[in-house]
């Protein structure tokens, strides 16, 4: 089952100064404040600030797709024409990201919760 999308993690640069920036654009504080991510929870979504998401490929915002069966979506995607961008992996506590692109080179995420 698709939930929608309900994630959308930012690559930056600076945590610190991003954080501020966001706090003031989203009108709260976040939620999670880590060296490795900070994110927000405003109007039943989720945004995060990851300082590693450059290294990582990240290119700009990646907007997840909250799914049931991470891998079965993911299995179904690339079926469908999609090229793996990240594989399925742990961020903690049990939650697991992938992503792919489409034909076009448009980025897609995928998020299953614990």
């Amino acid at each position: 089952m698709n939930e929608g999308m309900k994630t959308i993690i930012y690559p930056i640069k600076d945590l610190a100064q991003a954080t501020t920036l966001y706090a003031k654009l989203l009108g709260t504080e976040p939620v999670t404040d880590e060296p490795y991510y900070v994110g927000f929870k405003v109007g039943g979504q989720d945004v995060g600030l990851d300082p590693n998401g450059h290294r990582q490929g990240m290119t700009g915002p990646l907007g997840y797709w909250h799914v049931d069966d991470i891998k079965k979506s993911l299995t179904e995607l690339l079926s469908a024409g999609a090229q793996t961008v990240q594989e399925v992996r742990d961020v903690g506590g049990g939650k697991l990201i992938a992503a792919v692109k489409d034909a076009d080179g448009n980025p897609i995420g995928l998020i299953q919760s614990p």
